[in-house]
């Protein structure tokens, strides 16, 4: 069983929604470890709830609407998570603050949870990313790798 969770989470038939999932694919396609499970939960909510039971680090991807410039990277942390969660964050936030709120009646909240994401531009249907969000796909994974670190955990690069 892996002790970090890295959930790229969002709609990617909603432009900018998707870019946790894509940040997610650009870190599949290229590292893996034994300690880290890293999974693409889409829309998929409470469904993703057995996924948390037993971790210690949930690390979210996901578009984050705080109200920031387009593409601007955005950090939610510790006791932020709830609080921040209890304002609208993206389209399909309720799924991600149900996620986490019923993993907290059931005992499996992980002792540290933090999101990372990026502020939309497009929201509307369509796969392309909008040229601010596109430019933060990369970078979005590659801060979600060094907080993995931060973490003690060290993913291997692909062959």
């Amino acid at each position: 069983m892996a002790d970090a969770l890295v959930l790229g989470v969002g709609n990617i038939l909603m432009q900018d929604e998707g870019i946790g999932v894509r940040a997610l694919e650009w870190l599949l396609a290229r590292y893996a470890s034994p300690q880290v499970e890293m999974i693409d939960g889409g829309t998929m909510g409470l469904d993703l709830l057995h996924y948390l039971q037993g971790i210690d680090h949930l690390l979210i991807l996901d578009a984050i609407e705080a109200g920031k410039t387009p593409g601007e990277m955005v950090t939610i942390t510790g006791d932020e998570v709830p609080a921040f969660l209890g304002m609208k964050i993206s389209p399909h936030q309720i799924g991600v603050q149900d996620l986490l709120a019923t993993a907290q009646l059931m005992g499996y909240t992980p002792p540290e949870v933090m999101i990372l994401g990026v502020q939309p531009h497009w929201l509307r249907v369509g796969l392309e990313l909008s040229p601010a969000a596109i430019t933060q796909v990369e970078p979005l994974a590659r801060l979600a790798l060094l907080q993995l670190e931060k973490w003690g955990y060290r993913l291997e690069t692909k062959n």
